[in-house]
């Protein structure tokens, strides 16, 4: 990048070049896949705590029947409410996928403000919105991997809501000054922090589903011919001077030239914090195959990078929401110890209440080791010490679900359809596979999708 550019001209003139015709084939592919990961997510959060009220909450903004609502076929809202609860219920159980690197969830944010754009205006074909999702997750993931340093504020929401503009403009090609204006007005709207997350607090759901609203604010008010601020990023109160310690954009825009960030992204194979998936892994291995036993355990230490400890170190108590049991390794942990893996199920009241799973809580233990990388998940360990004497150790060198071990198509499948059960539309699961692989040949992708039953 030439030291005069302005960086918003460069990701906006990024995310208006991409055609699916030019696209590689494994592009192609992970865009459908986490298309389909992120729909499935989206109809199981019609369920997740809180998502009825959050509902009720939007439908109090106004009545409109533009755009459906994820696992809610009886409902439809304003463009910009629908884009609220979708992005809400796909982010509301953490269970969306996940680019590890820029520490950024990309898909709640910009899928739910396409499904809302493509509703509102002129038909979008399948190869466009494949395409436009393409764009929004290179361009939500180049602002998370050009910040080096620890998070300050939600990654998801703050990036994501410049990710949603890209894409909306990659959506409907719209004019580039308009699509610059709508960036600029997306730094007036930016917000997320991270107190909700050291808290354990719903609000994170919340600031992921008003940077999805916020993003069709931002569009439309560039269309109504208002300018935006010109240097959003790099100004002198733009997003990295406010939003980051640092910024390292230089090299994080050289990667648009070298492939896609969507082949980078990682499915989510449990329902918490990323940064628990770790731990949950080196337990199931530890039962499956050095024969630990949760009766037979006296302690167990899980060494990891400072952003796992930062995250999910937090200590279990009575009385847990779901949203800090969901960032606690120690009950992640022990439910794994106890059940064999974690599930939707386990966020309930009475799983979270189960007074042998807080009894082995309080046996298991983060420890941050000395990673110099501030966002790095792994490398890890689970060290184990038995009542009968016994030293276990795990390493954990990869995570489920990363691009060094993807989920296989059974895995995928399965957990799409533990997804779709959850949010009481089982029997949609083979018409939503149809309309995913196929989407790229339809001349009307909300057609589509709707037609598969995850939306009216």
């Amino acid at each position: 990048m030439p030291e005069a550019a302005n960086p918003a001209h460069v990701l906006i003139d990024h995310a208006l070049s991409l055609r699916w015709a030019d696209l590689p084939e494994d592009v192609k592919a992970r865009a459908k896949t986490f298309l389909h990961d992120s729909l499935a997510v989206g109809v199981a959060g019609r369920n997740a705590a809180h998502a009825d009220a959050v509902l009720a909450m939007v439908q109090g903004w106004g009545a409109g029947d533009v755009a459906g609502v994820l696992g809610r076929p009886d409902v439809r809202l304003p463009a910009p409410s629908a884009a609220f609860v979708n992005a809400f219920q796909i982010h509301g159980q953490e269970y969306d996928c996940v680019h590890e690197p820029a520490v950024l969830h990309p898909m709640a944010t910009v899928l739910a403000a396409l499904l809302a754009e493509a509703q509102r205006g002129e038909r979008v074909s399948g190869e466009q919105f494949l395409t436009a999702i393409v764009a929004g997750v290179d361009v939500a993931v180049t602002l998370g991997i050009a910040a080096p340093d620890a998070l300050k504020f939600f990654r998801p929401a703050t990036a994501g809501i410049f990710g949603c503009v890209a894409a909306i403009a990659s959506l409907g090609a719209m004019p580039r000054d308009m699509a610059l204006d709508a960036f600029g007005h997306a730094l007036a709207l930016v917000s997320g922090t991270m107190q909700a997350h050291v808290e354990g607090k719903p609000a994170l759901p919340v600031q992921v589903a008003n940077a999805a609203r916020n993003s069709l604010v931002a569009i439309d008010l560039a269309r109504g011919g208002m300018p935006g601020v010109t240097r959003p990023l790099d100004g002198p109160f733009g997003y990295f001077a406010l939003m980051e310690v640092r910024e390292a954009l230089g090299p994080a825009l050289a990667r648009l030239g070298q492939g896609h960030r969507i082949t980078e992204v990682s499915w989510k194979p449990f329902p918490t914090g990323r940064a628990g998936h770790g731990g949950i892994v080196a337990v199931q291995q530890l039962l499956a195959e050095q024969g630990l036993q949760a009766a037979n355990l006296e302690s167990l230490e899980y060494h990891a990078p400072p952003l796992i400890h930062r995250l999910v170190g937090r200590p279990a108590k009575a009385g847990m929401a779901p949203g800090y049991a969901r960032l606690c390794m120690q009950y992640l942990a022990a439910v794994t110890l106890l059940r064999g893996k974690v599930t939707l199920a386990d966020f309930g009241g009475e799983a979270l209440d189960d007074p042998q799973v807080l009894v082995l809580a309080n046996k298991i233990t983060v420890i941050a080791d000395d990673n110099p990388d501030l966002a790095a998940f792994v490398p890890a360990r689970a060290v184990v010490r038995t009542l009968d004497g016994r030293e276990l150790v795990q390493p954990v060198l990869a995570q489920l679900g990363s691009p060094e071990w993807p989920l296989s198509d059974a895995q995928h499948a399965e957990k799409a359809k533990g997804c779709l059960s959850f949010g009481g539309l089982a029997g949609v699961h083979e018409a939503l596979e149809r309309a995913v692989l196929g989407l790229d040949q339809q001349a009307d992708a909300m057609g589509a999708i709707i037609g598969s039953g995850v939306l009216s």
